[in-house]
């Protein structure tokens, strides 16, 4: 717990780690995150690297290998799983486009969830696959139970997130997973709004996506996905090129060969500069612990509504939140909270006159939210400003 007592009850500290603490409260990691010190300081070595020499020196090609490395101690799996891939919506593709499909396979998705991991799924109706739309009382709560329920002999995935972006609902991902694999049925994680704030295991999941650019605290556009080992024959690369395609002296082959392991999914050059960013976040993430900072969140998630319920704003899933302990294991630290009485579009624009940067965002049913989502370098005296502006 060192390191994370080292950040947030040292200010000097603070600032030097998070710059964007001298500058205003920054509360929106949900949507796209600040970078820290360590990943702005990679981002300008590479750039001045670059500038002196190769920019895919042997030296970067390792940190590739580094960074396969740390993605998987981040969600338990084996490096040889990783591909360094970005975004999360390419990832998703790749599941769906790369299965072997038969017409009158089921696919089971949530038609709410961020559009990222809706649209791979739906396209799947053109190829004769019936997507099966799950539609639960409350949004995002989705449990195995539920899951269940619409299981048929026909089912061969469920692609679900790990958190809903707007509701924080985080899913048992282990039971759903384990239930799925007693099954058969395949389990494709959308994982962009937990990697690096809760632990987020793959043991019982198939196929991850997830970008850096939310909780892992890195550059938008450099993420990771995962294929399980087992898997990586029945999910045809359908993207390719010379990084993925065995091409001795860089000649076309007349025989498609793939390496092994994740790079089989990664066709070309890779995003370099943000990879190099990510393993700097990454290795900052490891550093805290993410268990810290999965307690610390939470922390901060409660000390948000204990200040926000008594001016008269109400939680998403405020019924939910109410019946369950404080450290109930589907809550995350996105709050998104609404009014009856305020205009939050007035709110949102004063918040960030006055250097707050918070997300603001509607549901289906056009209900308007300030959604808050801290992350662990956050303090409690910032959340005290936030709730004095929003008086």
């Amino acid at each position: 717990m060192s390191k994370l007592n080292e950040i947030i009850h040292n200010e000097a500290t603070r600032r030097a780690h998070f710059p964007v603490a001298a500058e205003r409260i920054y509360m929106a990691h949900a949507g796209v995150s600040i970078l820290p010190k360590v990943a702005g300081d990679a981002l300008r070595d590479y750039a001045t690297g670059g500038e002196l020499d190769n920019q895919e020196t042997p030296e970067v090609l390792a940190g590739v290998d580094e960074t396969r490395t740390l993605a998987a101690k981040l969600i338990g799996s084996q490096a040889l799983e990783i591909a360094l891939l970005g975004p999360t919506s390419l990832g998703l593709n790749l599941v769906a486009n790369g299965l072997d499909w038969q017409v009158g396979d089921e696919v089971i998705s949530y038609v709410d969830d961020y559009p990222a991991n809706v649209y791979p799924w739906l396209q799947l109706q053109s190829r004769g696959v019936k997507h099966v739309a799950l539609q639960p009382e409350m949004p995002g709560v989705i449990t195995w139970e539920f899951v269940e329920s619409a299981i048929t002999p026909q089912t061969r995935l469920v692609a679900l997130a790990s958190c809903h972006f707007l509701s924080g609902y985080r899913i048992d991902i282990d039971t759903i997973g384990r239930n799925l694999r007693e099954r058969g049925i395949l389990f494709c994680l959308d994982a962009i709004q937990t990697v690096g704030a809760f632990p987020t295991s793959v043991e019982h999941v198939d196929f991850l996506s997830a970008d850096s650019h939310k909780w892992m605290l890195g550059p938008a556009a450099a993420g990771i996905f995962y294929v399980r080992k087992s898997l990586q024959k029945e999910l045809k690369p359908t993207l390719f090129g010379a990084w993925n395609v065995i091409s001795p002296d860089f000649v076309a082959q007349d025989d498609m060969r793939f390496y092994v392991g994740g790079r089989r999914y990664e066709p070309g050059m890779l995003n370099l500069p943000g990879i190099v960013s990510m393993h700097a976040s990454m290795k900052l993430l490891l550093d805290v612990g993410v268990e810290n900072i999965a307690a610390r969140l939470i922390e901060l998630r409660q000390a948000i509504l204990d200040r926000l319920r008594p001016l008269g704003y109400t939680l998403y899933l405020e019924e939910l939140d109410q019946s369950t302990p404080p450290d109930a294991s589907w809550k995350s630290a996105i709050v998104a909270v609404t009014h009856p009485e305020k205009d939050l579009g007035a709110l949102y624009a004063s918040l960030s006159e006055n250097g707050v940067v918070v997300s603001y965002r509607k549901n289906r049913e056009g209900t308007k939210f300030i959604r808050l989502s801290p992350h662990f370098y956050n303090t409690i005296e910032e959340i005290d400003r936030v709730a004095e502006l929003m008086r």
